[in-house]
């Protein structure tokens, strides 16, 4: 009975560290897209296709990642940036190839969802830059998600 009492205490114990430690040991870039793509639901209902293609890694806080991407004179362009990490601050901007930025000030940021809103005065290279402002994780997952029309 005793050895039964202890297997039960040793089991329950390593139930509650995995329900504890779960969201940071389950979360990843999937996690984040899905928040990303969340961001982008009210402006499918606005008529913008969203690319399946996505940008994703992880950054502490405080970190950047820059991104390349073509984009066409004529189109209208929204990038949305989210992280499974609810708490976190996230930040994403356009910038043009001469290091301009490139973003309509309609962009937002909200918690651990951002947006940038970018109509390219000319075809060419832009760069995103995500940011992770702050986070309680160590490593925050991200996902970079945009869409056009």
């Amino acid at each position: 009975m005793k050895r039964l009492a202890q297997v039960m205490f040793w089991a329950s114990s390593l139930l509650l560290v995995f329900v504890v430690l779960r969201p940071a040991v389950l979360a990843s870039v999937d996690d984040a897209q899905s928040f990303a793509l969340q961001a982008a639901e009210p402006y499918v209902k606005q008529g913008f296709q969203v690319r399946e293609d996505y940008w994703g890694g992880d950054l502490g806080s405080g970190e950047k990642k820059a991104v390349r991407q073509q984009l066409f004179k004529g189109n209208e362009y929204w990038f949305w940036l989210g992280t499974e990490a609810d708490r976190a601050k996230v930040s994403v901007h356009v910038y043009d190839s001469d290091g301009k930025l490139a973003e309509e000030p309609d962009g937002w940021e909200k918690g651990h969802f951002a947006a940038a809103h970018v109509v390219p005065k000319a075809t060419g290279s832009y760069f995103i830059i995500v940011s992770v402002e702050k986070s309680p994780e160590e490593r925050t997952h991200w996902a970079l998600v945009y869409g056009f029309r």
